[in-house]
């Protein structure tokens, strides 16, 4: 048993050496990661308190990226905002795989009404644009986080839904599957033992299509103001507080919003490398060697 996790631990390293974008993404999804992680380790200042008399200074060995419009270190407002701007879609795709999987696998594998009520909410969702989700909520709920994670966890879960659906549709009509419900095993024991193992690899990739829709909605919400609430801050908040000062202070906004690419860049290149690495074509030419 242990001989035969080494060699698949072993082959997954060898597919993640040999994929360049996988390698490049997941080098820079560790570097932002940590940075998240360990923000508070590393923020030299407090980032919600005034820390230089000057306004809007310029970077500095003091202040490597200058202060904002209050006097508040930027380099530590960005250190916080990574907390967020990174937990969040994380905690999105968390959601987001709670809600379809299980959804996918009883519409694919039962059918009838269980199939038709999932896939006719599925449809709903997903003809109802996310924003106007996220306003309604946050109407109710007055902003936050909270809205934040409700309006993209409940946005996204239809995708994953009908990516699950689809893929069991195709394997409960596989012979092995036949030969298991001829045998007696329960429906549940089906549905773990040889359905679900063959969703992971095509739910992985679609999370990380998620995550990456995630950071900008993200960004975008906190940027209309229904996102993340002062003082807290999130690289999404930053943008919508420093655009007034993109024309004589321009560093404010290109940091955050750079932030915010390299991150939206880093899930894409990991994703894209995991497509390449979970193509049997490409693991066969890994394996001959």
């Amino acid at each position: 048993m242990k001989e035969g996790f080494r060699s698949k631990l072993r082959r997954s390293f060898l597919l993640v050496l040999r994929s360049k974008k996988a390698c490049i993404g997941a080098v820079m999804l560790l570097l932002i990661f940590s940075a998240a992680l360990f923000s508070e380790q590393l923020m030299p200042y407090d980032p919600t308190k005034v820390v230089a008399k000057e306004l809007l200074a310029e970077p500095s060995a003091e202040h490597w990226f200058g202060t904002d419009n209050f006097g508040r270190d930027l380099f530590s407002r960005i250190l916080a905002g990574a907390r967020i701007s990174v937990g969040i879609p994380l905690l999105v795709v968390a959601i987001s795989l709670c809600v379809g999987i299980p959804l996918g696998l009883l519409a694919g594998f039962y059918g009838g009404k269980v199939d038709s009520i999932i896939v006719g909410v599925t449809n709903c969702l997903l003809c109802f644009p996310w924003i106007l989700t996220t306003l309604a909520l946050a109407t109710i709920m007055g902003g936050g986080t909270d809205v934040v994670l409700i309006a993209l966890g409940i946005g996204f879960a239809p995708e994953l839904t009908r990516l699950v659906r689809s893929i069991t549709l195709s394997i409960r009509e596989r012979e092995y599957v036949d030969a298991a419900v001829v045998a007696g095993e329960k429906k549940s024991s089906v549905l773990f033992r040889y359905i679900l193992p063959n969703t992971i690899a095509p739910v992985v990739i679609q999370a990380t299509l998620i995550m990456s829709k995630a950071v900008l909605e993200e960004a975008a919400i906190s940027y209309l103001g229904y996102g993340v609430q002062p003082p807290h801050a999130s690289w999404g908040l930053l943008l919508s507080d420093y655009s007034n000062y993109i024309w004589k202070h321009p560093l404010m906004c290109v940091i955050p919003g750079l932030a915010i690419m390299l991150l939206v860049l880093a899930i894409n290149f990991f994703g894209d490398g995991l497509r390449d690495m979970l193509d049997p074509r490409y693991k066969g030419k890994v394996n001959k060697q």
